[in-house]
């Protein structure tokens, strides 16, 4: 048993596994320094590779393995990549430069079974169509680390339940990271975020809140992530959802190179940058302040 102070935790969340399936030589999730050597590895001896999942981590370990000259499928059951946080006509972007390097992109359709003796050979799919596989990589999301707290009498609900400061509900504990839960006061609700950024702005605040107490301000970011596939580099701020009004507010989307902006209810909530990142920041400070929709939209056309 050991005693303390103060405790933070932040074990982080585990790469979710795919369905049904079981464990077979040259079938990866990716989520340590451990997976990624390994997948490296296997990656030297040229394998065809499928994608299950067309998220962050999918879309660019699929980028990678084409840039490798591996041959590459895509599967995503969703109509487009990053569909849970892209409207359509921005997932068409990201899908269309796949599909310009190569990747054999199988949207709206899920994996049925990976199938192989000791090792991967093919990946069936839900609609009967199979593909020959030496690697299959997937990319499901996450899960956070919280098995270890069950018994803990701390308030788990898809991570650890903090309040707008990172502090649990038990003295002298906060939680920081992919595994916290937390009350964003910005937007009146609870948050889980698992971005690299929010990881490390979150641990600041989770340490002020031990040392300093209840009188911390409330951790209440505008979250920013980033991803390079190719030549794309996305760069995103805010709370995006598929449903959010857009306004393409510089450049075009033919072009892959704009900003498009999201609203709901009137309000800014969201700026989306491909190869366009001077404008970003911008409206992430605009987002920091409250703007409205309108407004942000108004100062584009300034500009």
């Amino acid at each position: 048993m050991i005693s303390y102070d103060g405790l933070v935790i932040a074990t982080g969340a585990v790469a979710r596994w795919l369905p049904g399936s079981r464990p077979l030589a040259g079938l990866f999730t990716l989520r340590s320094l451990d997976d990624a050597l390994a997948l490296r590895a296997a990656l030297e001896r040229t394998p065809r590779v499928v994608v299950v999942g067309a998220g962050f981590i999918g879309a660019e370990v699929a980028a990678t393995c084409r840039k490798r000259g591996l041959e590459v499928t895509i599967v995503e059951p969703l109509a487009s990549p990053m569909a849970r946080v892209l409207a359509p006509e921005i997932g068409a972007v990201c899908a269309a430069a796949h599909r310009d390097q190569g990747v054999d992109l199988r949207l709206g359709v899920g994996v049925a079974e990976v199938l192989g003796g000791e090792r991967v050979e093919r990946v069936r799919l839900s609609d009967g169509s199979e593909i020959p596989a030496d690697v299959v990589v997937v990319g499901i999301g996450a899960t956070p680390a919280t098995g270890w707290l069950a018994s803990s009498g701390l308030e788990l609900a898809d991570g650890v339940v903090c309040d707008a400061t990172c502090a649990t509900r038990a003295p002298g504990v906060v939680a920081a990271g992919d595994v916290a839960r937390w009350h964003h006061e910005g937007y009146r609700e609870s948050l889980r975020i698992e971005h690299w950024t929010n990881a490390v702005e979150q641990a600041d605040a989770a340490a002020a809140r031990l040392l300093d107490g209840p009188s911390t301000p409330a951790f209440a970011p505008i979250p920013f992530v980033w991803s390079d596939q190719y030549d794309l580099k996305i760069q995103a701020a805010g709370r995006i959802a598929p449903d959010d009004e857009v306004f393409v507010a510089h450049g075009s989307l033919a072009e892959r190179r704009f900003v498009a902006l999201f609203g709901r209810k009137g309000v800014l909530r969201g700026a989306l940058a491909i190869n366009r990142v001077r404008q970003l920041m911008g409206y992430r400070r605009m987002m920091r302040e409250g703007a409205s929709f309108d407004a942000a939209v108004a100062a584009s056309r300034a500009e």
